[in-house]
């Protein structure tokens, strides 16, 4: 099955703005290093905290979920054509996530949810956002769209959020706000 333009954007502006961190076209574990890196200064978590431990065990096994699944070539590299396909996979039964799917997902969730209370605030989720570049405004902006206008998103909804976003081709769906961007 072919992918929709609206799709691709928004699969493309998930790979360059969240995964790609060094820019240089691909996915590779040097991304996930410098993720770690910044995911735990945004929080504080110094080296030896157990916070910063955790961080780095997941997101290595994110990683190696992702390596195992999309670098068709075994390249060592997820390039944006491999990472197209796999989430057009996805989207033909997001209820069958992967593995490392789930893990991103419950990761995001709870990087999101700095007070820990089981739900995402607007500033909140404007915090993470954000710091990968979004601007704040057009973060509160989304996040007033994902939530339907409520002051907070439960991890159940979220989840529900999440498959829209890689799944869904209507422009208007509350999943596709979930990174903080308001149009593709």
């Amino acid at each position: 099955m072919s992918i929709s333009e609206f799709r691709r954007k928004k699969l493309l502006y998930v790979f360059n703005v969240f995964f790609d961190v060094n820019q240089s076209g691909t996915i590779e574990r040097k991304d996930f290093e410098l993720a770690i890196e910044k995911i735990c200064s945004l929080r504080g978590w110094k080296p030896g905290d157990p916070k910063n431990t955790e961080t780095h065990e997941i997101m290595i096994k994110i990683w190696e979920g992702l390596r195992k699944r999309a670098d068709s070539n075994k390249d060592g590299q997820v390039s944006v054509e491999e990472w197209v396909s796999m989430w057009n996979d996805y989207a033909q039964n997001p209820s069958a996530a992967l593995q490392w799917q789930q893990l991103y997902a419950q990761f995001m969730f709870q990087l999101e949810d700095a007070s820990a209370d089981g739900t995402i605030d607007c500033d909140e989720f404007t915090t993470v956002c954000s710091s990968y570049g979004i601007n704040p405004q057009e973060c509160k902006v989304a996040f007033g769209k994902m939530a339907k206008g409520k002051a907070s998103v439960s991890w159940e909804e979220f989840q529900d959020l999440w498959k829209e976003y890689f799944s869904t081709e209507d422009p208007n769906a509350s999943g596709n706000f979930i990174f903080g961007r308001t149009s593709f």
